[in-house]
């Protein structure tokens, strides 16, 4: 590949989306503020730099894999920001989970630029990622979509087009992490119910990924939860407080009661109150067995 793409952002899932890229034969320029996290890339012949403006050229392509808002605003706009570097002709893929209002203002200061900003956050946890199983929503300007195109096929499996306005792909994104920390909940209760009866849950978790729930979400969660398995974790407990506070602030600023969306959110500070920060985000199942008064030994 001609282009030398920047990369921003090397957490879980940013170091295995710019393996994927270095895997499709492009050449990278990442940036991280842990400059440690960019060695293993640096090992393979990306370059590694020490502020997000020098990883970007103008005119060129940056990808950002940011943790929530502010980081993406700061490297976006802060002092040492690539907004202004990046210019006439420059495309922003942003694959963060953030609020749709950021995702709108973004892409007005990236037009003033006379760059384009696009919508592309990802659905998938770090190991579906290696193997090429990440799916991604895109949203924004369509004249920019097939400059993107060849890159977001070689990050994952399959693209969804959400029309013209970038924010739309971020509330996709947050309706679909809420559907998955729903599901968490619901096999927290579950398996909470029938251990509470003397049912084991490695053998409800059986029948569960093998019959009506056979699709790969509830077979991964369902074994993680029934197993108590949460470290390493892939997306840290953190992480889904702060998406589904996302989906709540959207929420209310467009009138839409999510009762269940409440539930999530204090299961999730329970779990932070209670030292989890370091657990993946499926750690929010332990509220339910708590309540229950069951042990929390696996």
């Amino acid at each position: 590949m001609s282009e030398t793409i920047a990369f921003i952002g090397l957490g879980n899932i940013g170091s295995a989306m710019a393996q994927r890229l270095l895997d499709a034969g492009y050449s990278l320029r990442v940036y991280n503020r842990t400059r440690s996290k960019a060695e293993p890339l640096a090992r393979r012949g990306a370059q590694v730099v020490d502020e997000p403006r020098d990883a970007v050229d103008l005119g060129g392509i940056v990808i950002t894999s940011l943790a929530d808002d502010d980081a993406l605003e700061e490297v976006t706009l802060g002092e040492h920001g690539f907004l202004d570097r990046l210019g006439a002709g420059g495309l922003h893929l942003s694959t963060s989970t953030i609020a749709p209002a950021t995702a709108a203002r973004l892409a007005a200061l990236h037009e003033q630029h006379q760059s384009t900003y696009l919508g592309t956050p990802v659905l998938g946890r770090p190991e579906a990622v290696t193997a090429g199983q990440l799916w991604i929503m895109l949203a924004g300007p369509a004249a920019a979509k097939p400059r993107a195109q060849p890159v977001l096929r070689a990050l994952g499996q399959g693209v969804f087009d959400f029309g013209e306005q970038p924010e739309a792909a971020n509330v996709v994104k947050l309706a679909l992490n809420f559907l998955l920390e729903a599901m968490m909940e619901a096999l927290a209760e579950a398996f909470t119910f029938a251990e509470k009866q003397g049912i084991a849950r490695a053998d409800l978790n059986n029948i569960i990924g093998q019959t009506t729930f056979a699709c790969p979400a509830y077979q991964l969660y369902g074994r993680t939860i029934a197993e108590r398995r949460f470290t390493p974790a892939g997306f840290r407990l953190p992480l889904g407080l702060k998406d589904i506070q996302l989906v709540l602030q959207a929420a209310g600023d467009h009138t839409a009661p999510m009762p269940t969306a409440d539930l999530l959110r204090d299961r999730l500070l329970s779990g932070m109150a209670k030292g989890r920060q370091d657990l993946d985000w499926s750690a929010m199942a332990l509220g339910a067995a708590e309540d229950a008064g069951l042990s929390l030994q696996a």
